[in-house]
């Protein structure tokens, strides 16, 4: 069954750490294994079923990469907002929803990632986040260095992939809005979303599950984990060691 899929490729300003590295002018055109990451991204999307895919950025390399892609799916280029939430909601009031969120750093993105998501998530979620479980990412990829959140039941990374099920799921990525715009006055996030949820999680007495349901209620949502089945899953190309690791698994280095 086709989706459709949002592709995140915009910047915060300034200098890329990683495409500097690489020694291009965006993350998405550094070339990895023959191909860039956009056109593995958008590979990916499109060999799990996408039959429409927006890439949202403003960079004119990339959007004129876009026309090079030889892909099946509809491609089109979106306007990149000033942060990442604020670009999927102007991208959702285009595309609708169901839709598919992912970036153009998912440099190990597999087609079955995208359709075991997808087919994970329970019938009743607005909105759905993968996350990998911590001996997972580590027995895929043991030099890899993550951000995990610690839970009850165990140590998180996020993945990268997120699903918009349902229409309602837009007043989650308002909610996301808001802790992006407070990023760095944890006070105010920490008042947003109350100090039992918070005293629980510092405590290590909340789960996973019971975390990201009690946000997604603080939206008016049904906010569902989504566990992964590969540990790569939660592996990106946020620093340029983690382009060093990814370019080592996929070309063999």
């Amino acid at each position: 069954m086709g989706f459709q899929a949002l592709v995140l490729a915009g910047s915060r300003g300034g200098v890329d750490p990683v495409a500097d590295y690489a020694g291009v002018s965006q993350k998405g055109l550094i070339v990895l294994g023959g191909q860039t990451l956009l056109t593995r991204v958008l590979g990916a999307l499109d060999a799990a079923g996408a039959t429409r895919i927006a890439v949202s950025t403003n960079d004119k390399a990339l959007e004129a990469a876009l026309a090079t892609q030889a892909i099946r799916a509809t491609l089109t280029a979106l306007p990149s907002a000033a942060g990442p939430s604020q670009s999927v909601h102007q991208a959702a009031e285009v595309l609708g929803t169901p839709l598919l969120v992912t970036t153009v750093d998912h440099a190990l993105l597999r087609p079955e990632w995208v359709t075991d998501f997808m087919a994970d998530t329970p019938e009743n979620a607005d909105i759905a986040i993968l996350l990998g479980e911590e001996a997972l990412v580590q027995a895929a990829a043991p030099t890899t260095k993550r951000t995990y959140l610690a839970f009850r039941d165990g140590r998180y990374s996020g993945c990268n992939l997120f699903y918009l099920k349902t229409p309602a799921s837009l007043r989650a990525i308002d909610l996301w809005r808001k802790v992006e715009q407070h990023r760095k006055q944890p006070w105010k996030i920490a008042a947003m979303l109350g100090p039992m949820i918070l005293v629980r999680y510092l405590l290590g007495l909340m789960t996973l599950d019971e975390t990201v349901g009690r946000i997604g209620a603080l939206a008016g949502v049904k906010a569902v984990a989504v566990r992964a089945r590969d540990g790569l899953a939660a592996v990106d190309v946020d620093k340029p060691g983690d382009l060093d690791l990814v370019r080592g698994i996929v070309e063999g280095a």
